[in-house]
C-alpha cells in the first residue's frame, strides 16, 4: 500500500472514529431521534463511550439500542434498506459492494496511519477503506505453560515435534489434547484452521473458496490432504473429545487446570491467564503446519466501524467533523485501551504502536499478525452450512456415525449443494413495506397472541437506557421491506426463545400495567409496553383476561402478583409459520382476529 493511500486510509480511519461514537445498541426509532449523530449501540463499548463523553462532552449522539439475537444480521438488514445510523458497527464484512455504496471512504484521514499496512490491505475494497476493525481477538491452541516447563517440554515447531511430544505426554499418563465439541463451530474451525496451515490461504485456496460457495467447485479433489492431516492430529491424541460435552471454559478449567491434558483446541477468548486451583499459567501456541513453515494463529475483529456516506453530503460538515473526532479517539492508544483490560487477555489493539509484554498470552500471536502469519476466522458466507459441517467433523472426532475424512468431504459437497438448491426456499415471506419499531412489535405481539390463544399481549419495546443496558426480552429491531428468510426473521426477535408466559388479570389491571411499562432494570426507567388484543377489541375493566408475555418480558413483582405460568413454545416457530402462511406482509397485516 502506498504512503499516499495510507494517508487517505488514515483520514478515512478518523471518519470511522467519529462513527464509533455510538457503539452500544439502543432501542429506538430513527423518526424519534434528535439532531445529533446516530449510533446503534452494541455491548462491549461501554468504556469507550465513557471516555468519549469525558473527552468530547459537546458531541451530541442519539443512541439507538439493539439487543436482539442477531446483531450482525440486523446491521446488514439496515444496510440493505439504506437505513444505517451515522456511525455503523458490525462484526463481519458481509457485502463489500454494499459497504462501498453505503459508507464513506475513510482512506483520506490521517488517523489511518496508525494502522498496520497488513490490516489496511485486508479491509481495502477497490482501493478504498469503508470499515475498520477496532480490536482483534486472537485464537490459537491453549496449553498448560507451567506443566510444560516443569516437564522440560518445549512448544513444537513442526508436526514431527508435536507427534514426538504427544508420545511423551501419553507416556506420562496424560491426554495430549482435548477439542471443544459442545458448539459445532469449534470442530468446524479446528478442521479449517489446519487447512489454513497449508493450501486454504494460498491464492488457489481463496479462489476455491469463492467457487465452492458459488456452487462452481467441489470439496472433493481439494480437501483430501487436509483431512489426512486432521486424521494425523487425531491419531496423536490432539483431538480428544469430552464425554460430558462441556463448554469451553469448563474444558480449560478441568483438563488443563487439573492437568489431565496439556493442549486444548477451541475457539475461545479466555478471561484468565492463570488456572485458579493450581496457579498454573496458560499459554497459547499456533496451529502447527506439517513442516513448520506456516504455523498460524487466527483472529476475528471485535467490531468494525464505518460512517454513513450521507455525512459527506453538503450540510453535514459538522457531523462529519464530529465523527472524525470520534474515530481519531477510537484509534488512539487511549481509545484502544478502552476495549482491552485484565479480563481480555486474548484481545489486542489494532494500532502500529500496540505492544504487549513478551510473557503475554498473545505475544507470539501479535507478532504473527504483523508478519502475516495470522488469518481471519472463517465465518462470513458459510453461515448456511457451517453448523452442519461442524457436526460432521464432530462425529468424526468422536468416532460416531461412520464418519471419516472421506465422508466429511462428501458431506461438505452435499451440504453446500443442498443449500444452493434450496436458495429459493430460504425466503418464505416478503414484506411489502418498511416497518417502524412499534409496527414490528405489533406484528410479533399479534402473532404470539394468535398462536397461544391469549386475549391480550403486552410486548416491551426497546429504547436507549445507557451504556451496557439493553432490552433483551423485548423488540429492538425493525422489519424492512424485502424478502424474508430465517436470518432476516431472527433480526427482529428477542434474544431468548422457547418459552412464553401467561398471566390472568382484569382489563383494568392490564391497562394499568401497560401504562406503567416494564422496569426491566429496576431503576425506575421502564421500557414501554405495547398492549395488543385479538381483533383490536377493547378490554372491559372488570373482566378477567388471559394475557401473554414474552419470556422474561415482565418483572418478578408482576409475575408474583398474577401467578405467572411459564409455557413451552417458540416465538420463532410461531412467527415463521405465520409468515409462511401469509406469503406477503405489511404493517396493516392483522393475523389476530
Amino acid at each position: 500500500m502506498t504512503k499516499q493511500l495510507i494517508r487517505r486510509v488514515s483520514a478515512l480511519f478518523l471518519s470511522a472514529a467519529l462513527l464509533l461514537s455510538s457503539c452500544i445498541p439502543s432501542q429506538g426509532d430513527a423518526d424519534s431521534l434528535k439532531d445529533g449523530l446516530t449510533w446503534v449501540t452494541w455491548n462491549g463499548c461501554d468504556n469507550f463511550i465513557n471516555l468519549l463523553n469525558e473527552k468530547y462532552p459537546e458531541i451530541e449522539i442519539d443512541f439507538i439500542s439493539y439487543a436482539g439475537g442477531n446483531a450482525t444480521g440486523y446491521s446488514w438488514e439496515q444496510m440493505k434498506a439504506d437505513d444505517i445510523p451515522d456511525i455503523f458497527i458490525t462484526t463481519q464484512i458481509v457485502d463489500k459492494e454494499l459497504a462501498k455504496e453505503r459508507l464513506a471512504d475513510l482512506s483520506g484521514y490521517d488517523f489511518i496511519n496508525e494502522m498496520p499496512t497488513s490490516v489496511l490491505d485486508q479491509v481495502a475494497i477497490d482501493g478504498g477503506v469503508y470499515l475498520l476493525p477496532v480490536s482483534y481477538s486472537m485464537y490459537g491452541i491453549f496449553y498448560n505453560k507451567t506443566l510444560m516447563e516443569e516437564k522440560g517440554w518445549e512448544v513444537p515447531e513442526n508436526f514431527a515435534e508435536l507427534e514426538a511430544l504427544c508420545g511423551e505426554i501419553e507416556e506420562e499418563g496424560l491426554i495430549p489434547g482435548v477439542a471443544g465439541t459442545l458448539l459445532t463451530g469449534n470442530a468446524f474451525s479446528a478442521v479449517f484452521n489446519l487447512a489454513k496451515t497449508d493450501w486454504l490461504t494460498t491464492p488457489e485456496g481463496l479462489v476455491w473458496e469463492q467457487d465452492f460457495l458459488a456452487g462452481n467447485a467441489a470439496a472433493e479433489g481439494y480437501w483430501e490432504d487436509t483431512m489426512d492431516y486432521v486424521q494425523r492430529y487425531m491419531d496423536i491424541g490432539m483431538f480428544h473429545t469430552d464425554p460430558e460435552d462441556r463448554n469451553n471454559p469448563q474444558l480449560i478449567l478441568d483438563y488443563l487446570g487439573n492437568r489431565k491434558a496439556v493442549f486444548c483446541t477451541m475457539v475461545a477468548t479466555v478471561n484468565i491467564t492463570e488456572l485458579p486451583d493450581t496457579g498454573d499459567k496458560l499459554g497459547m501456541m499456533p496451529y502447527i503446519s506439517e513442516d513448520g513453515s506456516k504455523n498460524i494463529y487466527m483472529y476475528s475483529p471485535s467490531f468494525y466501524f464505518g460512517i454513513s456516506n450521507r455525512l459527506t453530503l453538503p450540510g453535514n460538515e459538522k457531523k462529519l467533523e464530529e465523527a472524525v473526532q470520534i474515530l481519531s479517539l477510537l484509534y488512539s492508544p487511549e481509545g484502544q485501551a478502552a476495549f482491552i483490560g485484565e479480563d481480555t487477555p486474548c484481545v489486542m489493539s489494532v494500532l502500529n504502536s500496540a505492544k504487549v509484554p513478551e510473557d503475554s498470552l498473545i505475544s507470539d500471536a501479535q507478532q504473527a499478525l504483523w508478519e502475516g502469519r495470522a488469518f481471519q476466522m472463517t465465518y462470513a458466507r458459510w453461515e448456511n452450512v457451517l453448523s452442519d459441517m461442524g457436526q460432521a467433523y464432530t462425529d468424526w472426532f468422536r468416532g460416531e456415525n461412520g464418519m471419516d475424512g472421506a465422508e466429511c468431504i462428501a458431506r461438505m459437497d452435499e451440504l453446500q449443494q443442498s443449500s444452493l438448491n434450496r436458495s429459493d426456499q430460504h425466503y418464505f415471506c416478503e414484506s411489502t413495506e418498511n416497518f417502524t419499531l412499534e409496527e414490528t412489535g405489533r406484528l410479533i405481539g399479534k402473532v404470539l397472541g394468535s398462536a397461544v390463544g391469549a386475549d391480550a399481549v403486552l410486548i416491551p419495546l426497546g429504547r436507549y437506557h445507557g451504556p451496557g443496558v439493553g432490552l433483551r426480552n423485548g423488540i429492538t429491531g425493525k422489519l424492512y421491506k424485502g424478502k424474508i428468510n430465517l436470518e432476516t426473521m431472527t433480526t427482529i426477535l428477542p434474544t431468548y426463545d422457547g418459552k412464553y408466559a401467561v398471566m390472568t388479570m382484569t382489563g383494568a389491571q392490564v391497562k394499568e400495567l401497560a401504562r406503567l411499562g416494564f422496569d426491566a432494570d429496576g431503576d425506575g426507567n421502564p421500557y414501554p409496553y405495547l398492549l395488543l388484543t385479538g381483533g383490536d377489541a377493547d378490554l372491559e375493566d372488570e373482566t378477567a383476561y388471559r394475557v401473554a408475555f414474552l419470556s422474561g418480558g415482565y418483572t418478578d413483582e408482576t409475575g408474583n402478583a398474577y401467578s405467572v405460568q411459564i409455557m413451552e413454545g417458540s416465538l420463532k416457530s410461531y412467527l415463521q409459520k405465520w409468515m409462511e402462511e401469509q406469503g406477503t406482509i405489511s404493517p396493516a397485516s392483522n393475523p389476530w382476529e
